[in-house]
Order: C-alpha cells, then sequence, then structure tokens
C-alpha cells in the first residue's frame, strides 16, 4: 500500500487527537532552547498555535508570525488574538516574509511534512537575522511515541501492506543523526540535538481510541480509508495490548527529538 493521502482541513479534531499532547512538549522545548526574551519569532507549520502559544506566555516576543499551509488551522490560532504577531497562510518552501526579519525560526512537529525540507531550511535561513537560531521538533514516530507505535504496529500486523503509510517508516527525518545531516547541509553552525519527554495520560480506552475517528493526520487518514468490520478488529485487537491502570487510564511515553542551529 503506497497511497498517502493526509487530511489537514479542520483544526478541532487535530487539537483533540495531536493539539493536546503538542501542547506539553512547547514549554519542554522552549525550555531546552532558552532563547532569551524580546525576540522576533516565526513558528513555521504552526499547525493549531501549541508552540505559538507557549511562545507567547513564556518568551515576550517583541514580534510572532505564526505560518501555517492549512487555512483551517490559521483561522483556528489568530482567534487568539494575541499583541504583536501575524498570522498568515503560506508554504515553509516559499515564506512570504521579507529577508532577515526574524531572531528565531522554529518548527513544531511540522519537519516531516514539509514537501521539500532543505528548500525550507534555505528559507528559514532567508528570513533569519545574522546570528540567529533555527530550531525544531518532531515525533520520535520509531522510537518512544507510544501511543502511535501501538497503533502502527498493530497495522501493520492486520495489514503488511500498509507497512508503508506507518509514520516511523514514513518519516525518516525523525531521527536525531538525520536532523543533524539536514542541518549541516544547510550550512548551520553550532548544531545541538536532544530529547524531549512527556506522558500521554488517557482517561479511558475511549479517549485514546475516539482521537483516531476525526480523519486529521496520517493514522486517523488510513483509519478512515477501512471498512467498519476492519476498524472494529483494529480497534480491538489495540484494546489488548494497552496498559490499563486500575482507575481505567492508560499512561503511555511520549518523545520528541529537538534540533537547533546558528546561522
Amino acid at each position: 500500500m503506497s497511497l498517502v493521502n493526509d487530511n489537514w482541513n479542520s483544526g478541532d479534531p487535530y487539537e483533540y487527537f495531536m493539539g493536546r499532547w503538542s501542547k506539553r512538549l512547547a514549554p519542554l522545548f522552549l525550555d531546552w532552547l532558552n532563547a532569551q526574551p524580546d525576540k522576533s519569532w516565526l513558528d513555521l507549520g504552526c499547525g493549531t498555535g501549541a508552540l505559538s502559544e507557549a511562545i507567547h506566555l513564556l518568551q515576550r516576543p517583541s514580534w510572532l508570525t505564526c505560518l501555517d499551509a492549512s487555512p483551517a488551522f490559521i483561522d483556528q490560532v489568530a482567534k487568539k488574538a494575541w499583541p504583536d504577531t501575524d498570522y498568515l497562510v503560506g508554504s515553509a518552501q516559499q515564506i512570504p516574509v521579507l529577508d532577515h526579519t526574524y531572531d528565531l525560526v522554529v518548527s513544531a512537529l511540522a519537519f516531516n511534512f514539509f514537501e521539500d525540507l532543505a528548500a525550507a531550511l534555505a528559507e528559514m535561513k532567508r528570513v533569519l537575522k545574522p546570528e540567529g537560531t533555527i530550531a525544531a521538533y518532531v515525533w520520535d514516530y520509531a522510537g518512544e511515541m507510544e501511543f502511535l507505535r501501538i497503533y502502527w504496529d498493530t497495522v501493520v500486523e492486520l495489514d503488511p501492506a500498509a507497512a508503508s503509510l506507518d509514520e516511523g517508516n514514513r518519516f525518516p527525518i525523525c531521527n536525531p543523526t538525520r536532523l543533524e545531516a539536514a542541518f549541516q547541509d544547510a550550512l548551520l553552525q553550532e548544531i545541538q540535538s536532544g530529547y524531549l519527554v512527556t506522558t500521554t495520560r488517557f482517561l479511558n480506552f475511549d479517549d485514546y481510541w475516539n482521537p483516531f475517528l476525526g480523519g486529521q493526520g496520517p493514522a486517523p487518514s488510513y483509519l478512515g480509508s477501512l471498512s467498519v468490520e476492519r476498524q472494529t478488529e483494529l480497534r480491538e485487537t489495540i484494546r489488548e495490548k494497552l496498559p490499563v491502570e486500575s482507575d481505567g487510564s492508560i499512561r503511555l511515553t511520549a518523545r520528541a527529538i529537538a534540533i537547533r542551529g546558528k546561522l
């Protein structure tokens, strides 16, 4: 199976599926980045604004641009109406901003969805001020991103042809060595990588499973392509594998890989 048709056309289902966990990572990333306050920021591929919100709350930015290719996501994040912030629809490969505009260009959980990462990094450098910083983080899909890892391992167990859709296979850039190599190829300096680790706690199995029904992102998009019978088989097989605590809750590790470099 090679068909890839990710859906990114609605903010609310994405927020339920991934956004709530993205919010936990954003402060960890900013703490790791250790940037000074009162700087200008571009959040590239901002999604529904988890990192943008953390920048606004924790960094006191002099200016913040939230940019995403999805109009639906930009409509949602623009409702925040933060001061000293603009909201743009645009491509990472053609950032609609003047040269040398930002002190920091960052990207949260989006590098693997950029059509051409080398071109995106070139654009990030173009809009960066001299001695500015480029930084990003991506999910550790092939490693300790457990709620997705359990899902895809079960998918492939039931449907081996779906292995190419598994984000652990599909996004090889989500690896510290490959991220560092991409930054080296972009001629960035002082390159560092690290891990960001949090916990996804689901109240019960429905809280784990229902977000997959929202149709936003690779895993829900695959699920939506299945018949009702095959969806039921996948759901019940996953239910048997999850570590359920005495109160019915489910705790799983969620790890991301962070990378940064300077001009």
